[in-house]
């Protein structure tokens, strides 16, 4: 299950937050095709709605066309906003240092194996759903227990793999990831397998990565686990000095894989 306008709103929110800023205003802007059903347009509406109020932000400006039938798949929506950044903070992905920890707050994958499955129509009975949820209170609670958080992240499209390569690229460091102690809900890994995609390389709309120095890593884990939508975090790796620009992972027996960019073309964007 996703809800499009919760999405919408949490996708700008969590954009503004991972650059350690707090998410003020917002604007939406709706391409909407001729005969699209006004009751799906209320459901949206309300959901951004209902999504603005929990992130404690305000929709100030927008725009609406109406397309003629065809020009575009239903609907689209974008959405911008600005926020403000405490003087303290200074997040950003080449900030990495080695010895980091590096914290996920929650399950992988969850939002892009529910798309991927509503999209070709498959249906199980675990009730599988998208994990769209807003970080911006999450990020204020670790910068209030921690002034050594370098780098903080949304493994969006193309997941936590994508993420963490691209992040020690622009570091110049290593990164190792340990397998048994990434996140994952039994039925998206089962899912997963049934359709041959690995959850490393999946979208993610309510988790964040964040690499902390080694002697503030606990703190900041437990801040995490205390929120909400952090209940399922965990340290899944360190930032090391050699293997430059590489991302490598312990396997559950013992082995040691690279995890490379995602090869190919990524799925289709819905966030």
């Amino acid at each position: 299950m996703v809800k499009f306008g919760d999405l919408a709103i949490n996708g700008t929110v969590n954009d503004i937050a991972m650059c350690g800023a707090t998410p003020l205003y917002l604007s939406v802007g709706l391409i909407i095709e001729e005969g699209f059903a006004r009751t799906d347009l209320e459901k949206i509406i309300n959901d951004m709605g209902t999504a603005a109020e929990k992130a404690d932000v305000t929709v100030v400006t927008g725009d609406t066309k109406v397309v003629p039938k065809g020009a575009v798949d239903r609907i689209f929506i974008n959405t911008s906003g600005i926020g403000l950044i405490p003087h303290s903070v200074n997040v950003a992905s080449p900030n990495a240092k080695a010895g980091d920890r590096i914290i996920l707050s929650g399950t992988i994958a969850d939002h892009g194996i529910t798309v991927l499955t509503q999209r070709e129509g498959l249906s199980f009975k675990t009730g599988l759903k998208s994990d769209t949820a807003p970080l911006n209170y999450m990020v204020n609670e670790l910068f209030a227990v921690s002034d050594n958080v370098h780098v903080l992240r949304d493994p969006t499209r193309g997941g936590v793999g994508t993420a963490l390569n691209e992040i020690a690229e622009k570091s110049e460091i290593g990164i190792k990831i340990y397998e048994d102690k990434i996140p994952l809900k039994k039925e998206v890994a089962a899912a997963c397998e049934l359709l041959g995609f690995d959850p490393l390389y999946l979208a993610n709309e309510g988790k964040l990565l964040s690499f902390v120095a080694q002697e503030d890593a606990d703190a900041v884990l437990s801040a995490i686990r205390a929120n909400q939508y952090g209940k399922d975090a965990a340290v899944i790796g360190e930032v090391i000095a050699d293997h430059t620009g590489k991302v490598f992972m312990e396997t559950r027996i013992g082995g040691e894989r690279l995890l490379d960019m995602l090869a190919g073309e990524q799925l289709p964007r819905i966030c």
